[in-house]
């Protein structure tokens, strides 16, 4: 191999005439988005000029070429093939504007010659994908010997790194040579000679490790042998044929018809469909998991559509980038950098100065050595977020045609930078686009994804985050059985969902989500389902779990004009159903029983409160909580959480909330019984930013902290450490300034107000009054009305402030930014 390289690396730049060893054939042998690859491509064809272009690729998308010369055509895209009856069994052969396979195939458009693929079928390769079998038998996969022929060659030349080497001998040959003068003096000679030194260092290899490579190929090559024949046959000679270089040696060998028919004797087949998709840089790359990915397509791209200077206008680039993010860059710093890459460029012994002297460049000059404003650049220009485009004229399935028909008239266009979508759903547009969504998540086409932002507590906010994969047109693919218009699709599987779901939280979530896509076909079907479920369900933790959702689905129902009646009265029947059940599910839990129930106990209060004329069930649920905060036998964690549950509503008194806590912290309590009493009393209630709701509430009432301090000092020191694990757990999950607040409370000591070391209430704490004066409370009611705009400044009572927005205006209380601004 050693001797090998000096001949290799000339072949890659003399002037030398050659042809490869087939001689009536033009074999180009590339490596996958290569820039350098596509430039030396191109020269070639033009010199050679060949009566008809062959390209790697599946001979199915043979009938989509001439859509790559369509103006609306926009790379990167893919060729998507799948099987008809099995759409997720799919495969991609995606194609960049610097991929060789696509510059071959605009050069046959452009000059009329024909082009084909000559891969192996997709029909073929998709049914030996799904079985393993096929190659198992193959000498070399046997052996284990698998070769990575650029880590090869690269080693041999003393390089460490693969992608270097090739950037030295071929990605750097063309623009960047234009400056500095190429290489090795010879680039106005043979434009072949590039794919003579490639297919000589390849055949060398396949002689020292034989195969090496995948299993299948010595079926692909001889099917590709077999096409090329054809080719002949009917073009003549001259034909040119571009390539992987892996497998030039392959389709120059001598071989007979014969014994590559022999090879392709037995494949398996299934049917398939093919078409043309839109692809992205990051998918190119090879982290993606794409196996013939490569590090760094925004560069590359870069590489290749650069006139000249190519290093100046990547810096330029970079430095435009950050002067975005308010990084204070002038074109003294551009200048520098060209000058530090072109000197590290020759101490480093590079002909040119490439991706890793560029960065190395910009660490120093632009970022101050910092390497955060790197993984910027690294994600937004060396990988990239550009998304191809596809011509309407494309084939597709009906449900993809119907799902670019809603995302046009939406005005919702598919992008592969991850974006922030914020809907407001009174406005029909916005209520449309969350419909597609919700019906898109339903049929497992996860572009958008939902996210707790501003106002998500409200009725009238949504907020997605959107990012459109490549494999989503799979997943569309495979929803197309459901229907072929989006709407169909959701309807017909949320229908199958409810009638083959097994248990009654699925139902109700189902039931939920089809409310949020507006599915109001399939809801009677949800509904016989939700209904038949719960009658049959007795388990209360079932019932708590499958409450929720419903409960937001009545409320989601407002807002999107649904009939929710006979909801309404399922989430009744099963609020009065826990109301009875519950407190003997709560008696003789473990921890994890105690603290699992004690999360249905937040979601079952907030539910009913939701609950549309729910004042008898919430009467009920109030006396249930009230009786769990006397039961003994009730874990502490669920007799805390049902007093601070109680505390929240106004239905327990802040004495009887004291009088609660000392019991449970009472002498005769066990420590850890009175830790888990208080991890259910102060720990974050519903509607609580977090689990700071329990902090706020030690801060505000310092009869509580100082229960909770004066039991802390008492605990015994052997049984301290049995409660430090729920202490911490508790207070450890408090926001920094509420534990910063709580620390300086206690180390000031009881303050007025707080109980005494003989149990006694002084009047009220300092600076505050001995209670809350309603009168001076009630002055401010005319001002918020004012500011919100829900009723006459000089009512008395207009009307409900706290629910303002949703009884005045169908608001709910945040969604009120613009009649703020007209009240003022």
């Amino acid at each position: 191999m050693e001797g090998l390289l000096p001949r290799v690396q000339g072949g890659l730049g003399v002037t030398r005439a050659g042809r490869t060893p087939a001689g009536e054939a033009l074999l180009l042998g590339v490596r996958h988005h290569g820039p350098g690859s596509a430039r030396a491509v191109k020269a070639a064809l033009d010199a050679a000029k060949p009566p008809a272009v062959l390209v790697e690729g599946p001979p199915e998308g043979d009938a989509l070429l001439p859509l790559a010369a369509d103006e609306h055509m926009r790379p990167p895209v893919a060729l998507l093939a799948h099987a008809v009856d099995d759409p997720g069994r799919a495969a991609f052969w995606p194609l960049a504007d610097f991929s060789p396979e696509w510059v071959a195939v605009r050069w046959a458009l452009d000059h009329g010659v024909p082009v084909r693929f000559i891969d192996l079928p997709a029909t073929h390769s998709l049914a030996m994908a799904a079985d393993p079998t096929w190659g198992d038998g193959d000498e070399e996969e046997a052996d284990g010997v698998r070769v990575d022929p650029l880590a090869v060659l690269a080693e041999t030349a003393g390089y460490d790194d693969p992608e270097r080497w090739w950037e030295d001998v071929v990605e750097h040959r063309g623009p960047v040579s234009a400056r500095h003068g190429p290489p090795d003096g010879g680039r106005d000679g043979d434009p072949v000679a590039v794919f003579t030194g490639l297919a000589e260092a390849m055949t060398a290899l396949r002689e020292a490790y034989g195969h090496g490579g995948h299993p299948r190929d010595l079926i692909r090559e001889a099917y590709m042998r077999l096409q090329l024949r054809a080719a002949r046959k009917t073009y003549g000679d001259g034909v040119a044929v571009v390539c992987g270089a892996w497998h030039v040696p392959a389709l120059a060998a001598r071989t007979t018809a014969t014994a590559d028919r022999a090879l392709l004797k037995g494949l398996p087949k299934v049917k398939t469909e093919i078409t043309w998709v839109p692809w992205t840089h990051r998918r190119l790359a090879r982290h993606s998991g794409y196996g013939a990915g490569i590090d760094s397509p925004g560069w590359y791209g870069h590489l290749f559509s650069a006139p000249d200077r190519p290093v100046e206008r990547w810096l330029t680039r970079i430095a435009g980038l950050l002067r975005e993010e308010d990084r204070i860059v002038s074109s003294a710093h551009v200048i520098e950098a060209v000058r530090l890459a072109g000197t590290l460029a020759a101490l480093r012994g590079r002909p040119v100065a490439g991706l890793t002297e560029t960065m190395d460049a910009v660490r120093a000059v632009m970022c101050d050595g910092s390497e955060v404003p790197l993984d910027l650049i690294r994600d937004r220009l060396i990988v990239g977020d550009a998304l191809g485009e596809v011509p309407d004229t494309a084939p597709a399935v009906p449900l993809q045609r119907d799902l670019t028909r809603l995302q046009r008239t939406l005005r919702l266009r598919p992008e592969a930078l991850e974006r922030e979508l914020d809907l407001d759903l009174r406005k029909e547009t916005d209520a449309e686009r969350s419909r597609l969504l919700h019906r898109l998540r339903l049929l497992g086409v996860a572009w958008g994804e939902p996210v707790t932002g501003r106002g998500s507590t409200g009725t009238f906010r949504e907020s997605w985050r959107l990012r459109w994969q490549p494999e989503l047109h799979v997943r569309v693919a495979e929803a197309g059985v459901w229907g072929t218009t989006v709407l169909a699709a959701a309807t017909a599987k949320a229908e199958t969902e409810a009638v083959s779901a097994t248990a009654l939280a699925e139902v109700t979530a189902l039931a939920e989500r089809c409310l949020l896509a507006a599915l109001p076909d399939a809801l009677p079907v949800v509904m016989r389902a939700l209904a038949d479920r719960a009658a049959l369900d007795a388990d209360v933790r079932h019932l708590a779990q499958a409450l929720p959702a419903l409960a937001r689905s009545l409320r989601y129902g407002d807002v999107r004009s649904t009939d929710t009646a006979a909801l309404a009265g399922v989430a009744t029947g099963l609020a009065l159903r826990i109301c009875v059940g519950l407190p003997p599910a709560c008696t003789g839990l473990d921890a994890d029983g105690a603290a699992g129930m004690r999360g249905h106990l937040d979601g079952v209060h907030t539910a009913i409160r939701l609950l549309p004329d729910g004042d008898e069930v919430t009467a009920r649920w109030s006396a249930v909580l009230r009786a769990l905060t006397g039961r003994d036998s009730v874990p502490g964690v669920i007799r805390g959480r049902a007093a601070r549950l109680l505390l929240d509503d106004g239905r327990l008194a802040e004495d009887e909330a004291a009088r609660l806590m000392g019991l449970a912290l009472s002498p005769g309590t066990p420590p850890g019984e009175a830790a888990a009493w208080i991890e259910g009393f102060v720990g974050g209630g519903p509607g609580a930013s977090g689990s700071s709701g329990g902090g706020m509430l030690l801060v505000h009432d310092e009869r509580l902290l100082g229960l909770v301090d004066a039991w802390l000092t008492g605990v015994p020191a052997d049984a301290f450490t049995d409660v430090l694990p729920l202490l911490r757990r508790t207070f450890g999950t408090y926001e920094p300034g509420v534990r910063r607040t709580l620390g300086e409370l206690v180390r000031r000591g009881p303050a007025a107000g707080a109980p005494t070391g003989g149990g006694t209430v002084q009047p009220g704490a300092p600076g505050f009054g001995p209670g809350l004066d309603e009168a001076r409370a009630d002055a401010v009611v005319p001002l918020v009305r004012l500011l919100l705009g829900t009723g006459d400044p000089e009512a008395g009572d207009g009307g409900d402030g706290a629910n303002g927005g949703d009884a005045g205006n169908g608001g709910d209380g945040v969604e009120n930014d613009e009649r703020v601004g007209a009240g003022r």
